[in-house]
């Protein structure tokens, strides 16, 4: 697999490893955001806000996050950091 099609397939992998525990198995629930935050994002789980942080993932506002608003979380993240590191070059 090419690099990028390694990345995709970490994206999907991590998502299913934590939805679904609890109901659907395409969406994390509160918790089990936060047990995805906090695992593997250790500084997000820290900072501990989760319910703001789902309030705004939830863009359909079913409750729950489902795979895209998840992709949107990661992808948002990721320009952050590159913006943080072409600026502390």
């Amino acid at each position: 697999m090419s690099e990028l099609q390694t990345a995709m397939n970490t994206l999907l992998k991590v998502f299913h490893s934590y939805s679904g525990k609890e109901g659907d198995k395409f969406k994390l629930n509160k918790s089990e955001l936060k047990k995805l935050l906090t695992t593997e994002l250790e500084i997000v789980g820290k900072n501990g806000n989760v319910e703001r942080l789902m309030q705004d993932l939830d863009l359909d506002k079913d409750g729950e996050v489902d795979f895209q608003e998840y992709v949107n979380f990661v992808a948002t993240v990721t320009m952050m950091m590159d913006e943080f590191f072409q600026r502390n070059k």
